[in-house]
């Protein structure tokens, strides 16, 4: 009898389902959603070594002030990547992280355009918004001016410095084409009506991009720092933790740098 037991419970066992993934709610900044799938995919193979506790990480993109305010609304997240310091630390100023968490990247903006546009020199990677300026000035065709809205998005504050530094902001205003978040803005720089606009440098390496574009990196000391950092927030459960911990690895960090991004300790 013990032996047909025993039998009958390695029988059991052998068609067990399988322990059901943690899933693991990510909140990331636009400017990831290049990168972010080889991440997860890389996290992923690692998390192969110990089945027994499968995670599955699901990412939802926006700009980092609208999802700073989902999870203040409650929303079921359990890891923050923005794309500033200020959201992240405030979140952990308000009782919403357990930590100030840290930083994982620095960005970098860029000019973007269409690839059949003349493309500006470094030395003068904003010639665009003047051209279309004076164009507009002249009664000519009005040509848009595309970039992340500043309230909600870090590099749409960036963008918007800039302009200020090189005295374009007011000049600009009746030919801004806002985007709710830098990827739509990135999308909206490469429309018909636009001259080009202000984008993320890792989302014009992606080729989805890339075949379509052309571009100039912005001089970093045109803007404050892109400070992106991560926080864990209350609740996360050891597979979020686990996800966390990867980020800051140098494996995380060598596809970051790969995809556009500075490392944490570069400082710019």
């Amino acid at each position: 009898m013990r032996a047909i037991l025993t039998a009958l419970s390695l029988l059991l066992c052998a068609f067990a389902p399988p322990a059901l993934a943690e899933r693991v709610n990510v909140a990331a900044a636009s400017s990831l959603q290049f990168v972010m799938p080889r991440l997860v995919e890389r996290f992923a193979e690692r998390a192969d070594a110990d089945p027994a506790e499968p995670v599955q990480v699901v990412v939802t993109y926006g700009a980092s002030g609208n999802l700073k305010r989902q999870i203040e609304q409650g929303a079921p997240f359990s890891l923050f990547l923005s794309a500033d310091e200020r959201r992240a630390l405030e979140l952990e100023q308000s009782g919403f992280a357990e930590q100030p968490g840290q930083v994982y990247a620095h960005g970098r903006l860029v000019w973007l355009q269409r690839a059949d546009h003349p493309l500006p020199s470094e030395q003068a990677p904003l010639a665009g918004v003047r051209q279309a300026i004076e164009a507009r000035q002249r009664g000519d065709a009005v040509r848009r001016i595309a970039m992340a809205n500043p309230r909600h998005a870090p590099y749409g504050m960036a963008a918007q410095q800039v302009l200020t530094r090189e005295g374009l902001w007011d000049a600009s205003e009746p030919l801004r084409l806002m985007g709710e978040n830098v990827a739509q803005a990135a999308q909206f720089a490469l429309s018909a009506e636009a001259q080009g606009g202000f984008a993320a440098y890792s989302l014009v390496k992606a080729p989805a991009l890339a075949k379509r574009a052309s571009w100039r990196l912005i001089p970093a000391s045109w803007h404050a720092p892109i400070v992106q950092r991560m926080v864990l927030l209350k609740e996360a459960g050891p597979g979020a933790t686990a996800f966390y911990q990867f980020l800051q690895s140098a494996e995380a960090i060598s596809v970051l740098e790969a995809e556009g991004f500075g490392s944490p300790a570069d400082g710019r």
